[in-house]
């Protein structure tokens, strides 16, 4: 069967990228087009450009450590406000799942505390674009957020000057509440999550932040860190159910 192609432009609007982002990937071989015209004009395979939209993550992460641009509207939250109203979108539709019947609630809490930190943790300073990527596919299961803000190093330097990395960064903020004033107990968001996805056997999570990434599998305790093949100064994870 003849394959579907499609021009530059249509591929950047099916993909919520820039031409210059497209150009960039088709350089690296992230994704490549196919040239038929005489004067070097790109054309995309649709399956390909379809495949690479439902892959929620690779999104999320192209967008998070690209040039700034605003993603594609659907999956844009600008403030803590939308964040919230897609949060109880979330929260509806999983309640329809009869496999999370039970947990569905503990899955929104998570969610909403990785959200709520890129807004709390930047307020006031964004260094490019404000606002948090928000998607979840619930045939795949997964959830994905993403911010372009200082990420965790810098932001825990604030109180705690001596962090030497992002491995560090990551480990202090999953298991430590941080304080910047007492009696505040600042930080023990992401230590919630770990706590939620330990004490279930059907959760798991990716982060990562910098230059470091961090899982915890269904049911464990330990935080398995390392370097990341990706750099960034923001944050993005990835929740699966």
């Amino acid at each position: 069967m003849e394959e579907k192609l499609v021009t530059i432009r249509e591929a950047t609007r099916i993909l919520g990228v820039s031409i210059d982002t497209l150009r960039r990937w088709d350089k690296s071989g992230s994704l490549k087009s196919v040239r038929y015209s005489p004067n070097g004009h790109r054309y995309y395979n649709l399956d390909d450009l379809k495949m690479m939209a439902n892959d929620l993550f690779s999104l999320a992460k192209k967008w998070a450590t690209n040039s700034p641009a605003l993603p594609e509207p659907e999956y844009y939250c600008p403030d803590s406000l939308v964040f919230k109203a897609r949060l109880g979108r979330l929260e509806k539709d999983l309640s329809k799942i009869e496999e999370v019947k039970n947990t569905f609630p503990l899955i929104t809490a998570i969610v909403g505390e990785i959200g709520n930190n890129s807004y709390d943790h930047n307020l006031g300073n964004w260094p490019d674009i404000r606002g948090v990527f928000f998607a979840y596919d619930l045939n795949k299961k997964q959830v994905v957020l993403a911010d372009r803000g200082q990420g965790v190093l810098k932001t825990l330097r604030k109180v705690r000057p001596n962090l030497n990395n992002d491995e560090e960064a990551l480990e202090v903020a999953f298991t430590e509440i941080i304080s910047g004033r007492a009696p505040e107990a600042r930080g023990n968001g992401l230590k919630f999550v770990r706590q939620v996805i330990s004490d279930n056997n059907s959760f798991s999570i990716e982060f990562y932040s910098g230059s470091a990434k961090l899982f915890i599998s269904h049911g464990s305790e330990d935080l398995n860190i390392k370097k990341s093949n990706i750099t960034f100064s923001g944050c993005i994870s990835l929740i699966k159910f």
